[in-house]
């Protein structure tokens, strides 16, 4: 499926707040009512929208403390990258991990409420999978946080 100007213009919208009604979308992008739910649904039906969530505020649920987790391997089998997909998807204060090329093997991305916690990550993250560099840096200050991709 291709998407026009007017799927953008929606895809634009939800992205920010799917909150607003659809007759506040219809307004936006100058269509009727069931022209915008039709699109929608055809949006996520595709694959366009994957699922529609609410973000909550990490220092009011007390996970207030980011942190970014460089680890190095001198593993690269594919029985120790399942052990290891295996492990992060176990802790839910990692909220994003990824392969990267580069110096670095692997990218997590966490949020724990104190140094502490982190440690207590960090010990099981080491006891479950053998690693052999991890480091951790952990954000002062956010300039730019968005879920909005570039439309």
């Amino acid at each position: 499926m291709e998407i026009d100007e007017l799927d953008r213009k929606i895809l634009q919208s939800v992205q920010k707040d799917f909150s607003p009604s659809i007759e506040h979308l219809a307004d936006l992008v100058g269509l009727s009512r069931n022209a915008v739910w039709r699109r929608l649904k055809s949006l996520e039906q595709n694959g366009y929208i994957i699922k529609k969530v609410a973000l909550l505020d990490p220092d009011k649920l007390g996970v207030g403390l980011l942190v970014f987790i460089q680890i190095r391997t001198n593993q690269h089998d594919p029985e120790w990258r399942q052990r290891f997909a295996s492990a992060i998807k176990r802790f839910p204060q990692i909220i994003s991990a990824h392969r990267m090329t580069g110096d670095l093997d692997y990218l997590i991305k966490a949020r724990v409420g104190n140094m502490t916690e982190y440690d207590a990550l960090y010990q099981s993250l080491t006891e479950n999978v053998s690693l052999s560099d991890v480091s951790a840096s952990f954000v002062m200050e956010h300039l730019k946080d968005t879920t909005e991709l570039p439309l």
